[in-house]
């Protein structure tokens, strides 16, 4: 196999074709990514992962960063679901699918551009903590809070905290949109096609240019379903992710034409 990251393995690239979409589409792509969970149940996988990360930060090990974990955690979900879009692939082909099957992903040509990018969104996520815990020192200092009832009274009952709630909103939207732009089509093309790691980001860049509403609604219901998901002691997070990442699937098929590349 022919080791290739940034370029794909042709000497002049394909650029995919881009459709323009509605909220008609947004709606049966998540149609078909419930209907993908509910063929497929992954949520005992979710909650082996999600509950350990809960525990160390509600015990106090990074209490502070606990918000920006659970907003930075749609930062680095592209990456983490790449299993999930194999899965639906998989489903979409009409062959076996299992969690073992979503396995198969390593022995895609695309693997040094999907760890290129899931390496760059890792580098958001963290310079993003960074701006986050800086921001969080710089108004209500570098003493941890005594408990997290301690710490959810300095963030609502004092200036400093709502004033740390709006700048860090701000803020997160900003790193929000980059990664929504660079990889809300970037992943599920690089499973799909070996086209290189940047035809896909320059692809999921072109896709929100071509429909910024359409793809602005799809970012706020990603983080409706998230923010949901965490409200039940985050055990939500095991149903609202696969059905986003499965429905994320569904939507780059929707935006990207099967046709041959141009």
């Amino acid at each position: 196999m022919k080791f290739h990251v940034i370029a794909g393995p042709d000497a002049t690239p394909g650029y995919p074709i881009v459709r323009k979409i509605g909220t008609a589409d947004l709606k049966d792509a998540l149609a078909k990514g419930v209907d993908d969970f509910l063929a497929m149940p992954s949520s005992l996988v979710f909650l082996g992962l999600i509950y350990p990360i809960v525990g160390m930060c509600l015990a106090g090990f990074a209490m502070p960063l606990l918000f920006p974990l659970m907003s930075g955690f749609a930062l680095v979900g592209p990456f983490a679901a790449i299993g999930l879009f194999e899965m639906s692939r998989r489903r979409e082909l009409g062959l076996e699918t299992s969690w073992v099957h979503a396995f198969d992903l390593r022995h895609s040509p695309s693997i040094p551009s999907l760890l290129a990018l899931g390496l760059l969104l890792l580098v958001i996520f963290i310079c993003w903590e960074f701006t986050a815990q800086s921001l969080y020192v710089s108004l209500l200092g570098s003493t941890p809070p005594e408990s997290f009832t301690r710490f959810i009274g300095d963030i609502l009952g004092t200036p400093q905290g709502w004033k740390l709630i709006g700048l860090g909103t701000a803020i997160g939207f900003v790193f929000a949109v980059v990664v929504l732009s660079i990889s809300v089509i970037s992943f599920p093309l690089l499973l799909d096609r070996d086209v290189g790691l940047a035809v896909a980001v320059l692809t999921s860049l072109r896709a929100v240019r071509e429909n910024p509403v359409t793809m602005a609604i799809w970012g706020l219901i990603v983080a409706a379903v998230l923010a949901i998901g965490f409200l039940p002691l985050f055990v939500g997070l095991a149903v609202a992710v696969p059905i986003l990442a499965h429905s994320s699937w569904h939507l780059y098929r929707k935006v990207v034409d099967r046709a041959a590349p141009v």
